[in-house]
C-alpha cells in the first residue's frame, strides 16, 4: 500500500476543494463556481498571472468509480513581456482543467505511484498542483505582443516598427569612404 505523507489541507484554503456534499457513487456531479487569488509562481519568466489576481474557476467535480474526476476552466489575467520587443503583454488567460483524484484505498490509489494521479485527502482535493500545470503548460515560453512584431532595431534597440523606412546602422570603413561618395555622386 502507498505511503502518502501529505500535509494536511485546510478546507478554508481557496484551491482546497470539499467532497464531503458529493455522493460516492459514479456519476453524482457537483459544479463549483469560485474566485481565488491566484497563488505565486503561476508562469513563466515572460508572462504568468500576477500573484493575488482573481481567478474564476468555473468547475465541475464527478463521483467515478475509483475517485473524483474535476473538469472545467480557469480564466485570469495574465500579465508579461514580447520575447521580441519587450513591449509590455496585457490579456486573459482561458485554460481547461482536469484532473482525477484517487479515493484513499481505491485500487487505483493502490496501484499507482504517488505522483501519477491526484489523491484526495480525506473528503479534501487540494486543486493548485493541477491548477498551476494546466496554466503553466498553456503558456508560451516566448510570448509576443502580436503575432508579425518585428522586433527591436539589432543596433539602437528601438522597436524596429517605430523606425522610418529605410533604418540601418551601416558602418563604412573609412578605407572604403571615398567608393562610397563616388557610388552616391552617381545615383
Amino acid at each position: 500500500m502507498p505511503n502518502h505523507s501529505h500535509p494536511h489541507l485546510d478546507p478554508r484554503k481557496p484551491l482546497v476543494l470539499e467532497t464531503v456534499d458529493l455522493p460516492r457513487r459514479p456519476g453524482a456531479m457537483h459544479a463549483v463556481s469560485r474566485r481565488v487569488p491566484a497563488p505565486e509562481d503561476l508562469g513563466l519568466e515572460l508572462i504568468g498571472v500576477p500573484v493575488g489576481a482573481e481567478l474564476d474557476l468555473q468547475l465541475r467535480m464527478e463521483s467515478v468509480s475509483e475517485g473524483v474526476l474535476v473538469s472545467g476552466t480557469v480564466t485570469g489575467p495574465l500579465v508579461g513581456e514580447c520575447g521580441r520587443c519587450l513591449r509590455p503583454i496585457s490579456a486573459t488567460l482561458d485554460v481547461p482543467i482536469q484532473e482525477f483524484y484517487a479515493y484513499a484505498h481505491s485500487t487505483t490509489d493502490e496501484t499507482t505511484d504517488e505522483d501519477e494521479v491526484g489523491r484526495l485527502q480525506g473528503d479534501l482535493i487540494d486543486l493548485e498542483p493541477a491548477l498551476r500545470d494546466a496554466v503553466v503548460l498553456s503558456l508560451a515560453a516566448n510570448p509576443v505582443c502580436r503575432e508579425d512584431c518585428p522586433g527591436l532595431c539589432p543596433d539602437c534597440g528601438v522597436p524596429l516598427d517605430e523606425l522610418p523606412a529605410g533604418h540601418n546602422h551601416e558602418q563604412v570603413d573609412p578605407r572604403w569612404a571615398a567608393l562610397t561618395q563616388i557610388q552616391h555622386s552617381e545615383e
